[in-house]
């Protein structure tokens, strides 16, 4: 049947097609069947028609491939890397390649705010701008797999294929910087040509302001010749400093001890970090510089307030802060983190003024009201949690709301600003913060830090009720 034939709304589409009208976290089209049945439909996008192959059934959803677009949305568009889509042997990287970048902000904008609605009944009063950038050669960061495949008598470096733990055969990734994208199949002649090629299983990617550090994972000790051929590579690619990790990521150490150093820059605040490769740092250092900058202007801290950093990392918020504020304390779960982020502090303290800054390590999964108090009174708090969310941290701040008697002299800061890499967890302690500890939720927004990926990064404001926030 031709489009021109099909009459507008759901019932009046042939037999077998569905309509498409939503996308859901995952990047799959929701659709819906005459009986109702919700259908999720890799490859789909919203207001398309389209036939589905039916791939998993329950009750009342089910799972399905795309067969037939028969009538196209007009946010479609040709992704640029061949290896994206739903052919076997797709990589799995992206999952959003063939729908507009804009498109992706508002689906994502709108999980944020379904989320902290129907999660954790909380409306934002404002919606802030979503915070974008680069849309191609933005990731910094990856881990690639390592394989050989005797089979095919090649050796495989990618990403995994779509929803399979094989490496998908790619020869160019447009995430990646040009650079790095340009060494992938001279990555896999290196590894081919190894004693090792067998016991590589991954290569970790960290770029610097100025360095590619390339992290080889090996299962084995490496022969001599081994290591000639890695040293051969990295003077081939300038940019390129291997790191060596034989274990954990904590045993990773630099192949020669006299390459430049790993750093990035946040420019706005004369701020420079020095990391390792195997350091959490944001995958995207456009957008963090700019995320970065816009939660220390949210934060909006004078130089008379105390800031808590909670969930502070190498500092990446800390520092920041420190240019701004009275007093900073920067708290992490790891002991590690917690030395390199004092590191971090006292070579940027060498450079510049910042306020005067001390870090601690504690479990942030496990907090009660007493040891919030112990940590003394904070003006704003700045929390970035991992995926988990701060739900004791949350916890336990509302726990002293309503029971003033713990508080002694102690008094809750007057602003948060909350920065969250899952929107059901911030939801969830949004949740807590609004309902139980006497906050509002004066603006929440995106942060497009993984385009063409279906990864929600957010930031969301919350003000003391009664205070005025300055």
């Amino acid at each position: 049947m031709s489009e021109e034939a099909v009459e507008p709304g759901r019932a009046a589409l042939p037999e077998g097609w569905l309509q498409v009208d939503g996308l859901d976290i995952e990047a799959q089209g929701v659709a819906r069947r005459a009986d109702g049945k919700v259908v999720f439909i890799d490859g789909a996008l919203p207001s398309e028609q389209v036939s589905a192959q039916a791939r998993r059934r329950k009750n009342n959803w089910e799972q399905a491939s795309l067969t037939e677009i028969h009538r196209e949305s007009a946010q479609r568009v040709r992704p640029r890397c061949p290896h994206f889509g739903l052919h076997e042997g797709a990589c799995g990287g992206c999952k959003m390649q063939h729908l507009q970048v804009s498109a992706q902000v508002a689906i994502k904008q709108r999980v944020l705010e379904d989320n902290l609605w129907h999660l954790g009944k909380v409306k934002p009063q404002l919606v802030l701008r979503p915070i974008e950038g680069p849309t191609w050669g933005y990731r910094w960061r990856a881990r690639f797999s390592v394989r050989h495949v005797r089979k095919k008598e090649t050796v495989l470096v990618g990403f995994h294929e779509r929803k399979s733990r094989y490496v998908a055969d790619i020869r160019e990734c447009h995430v990646v910087p040009p650079h790095v994208s340009d060494l992938l199949l001279p990555l896999r002649a290196l590894i081919g040509a190894m004693d090792a090629i067998e016991t590589c299983p991954q290569i970790e990617l960290a770029c610097g302001d100025g360095v590619t550090a390339l992290v080889l994972r090996h299962l084995e000790p490496l022969a001599a010749g081994d290591l000639d051929k890695l040293r051969a590579f990295a003077r081939e690619h300038p940019r390129v400093q291997w790191w060596l990790q034989p274990k954990g990521p904590d045993t990773a150490l630099p192949l020669d001890a006299d390459g430049p150093p790993l750093a990035y820059s946040l420019p706005e605040f004369g701020i420079t970090m020095p990391f390792r490769p195997t350091d959490f740092t944001q995958v995207n250092p456009h957008i963090n510089q700019v995320l970065v900058a816009r939660a220390v202007r949210l934060l909006d801290a004078q130089p008379t307030d105390r800031v808590i950093d909670w969930f502070c990392g190498l500092g990446n918020f800390t520092l920041p802060i420190a240019t701004r504020a009275g007093a900073v304390l920067g708290i992490e779960g790891s002991e590690t983190l917690v030395a390199r982020s004092r590191e971090n502090y006292e070579y940027n303290a060498a450079r510049q003024r910042l306020a005067p800054t001390s870090f601690v390590a504690r479990n942030l999964f496990v907090m009660t009201p007493e040891q919030l108090t112990a940590d003394g009174v904070a003006d704003r708090w700045l929390v970035d949690p991992p995926r988990e969310g701060a739900f004791a941290l949350a916890k336990a701040l509302a726990d002293l709301h309503q029971q003033p008697q713990l508080r002694g002299s102690w008094r809750p800061p007057r602003r948060i600003v909350y920065v969250s890499c899952n929107p059901a967890t911030l939801a969830r302690d949004a949740g807590l913060l609004v309902h139980q500890a006497g906050y509002r939720c004066t603006a929440a927004g995106v942060v497009n830090m993984f385009p063409h990926t279906a990864h929600v990064e957010s930031i969301a404001v919350f003000d003391l009720a009664g205070a005025d926030g300055h």
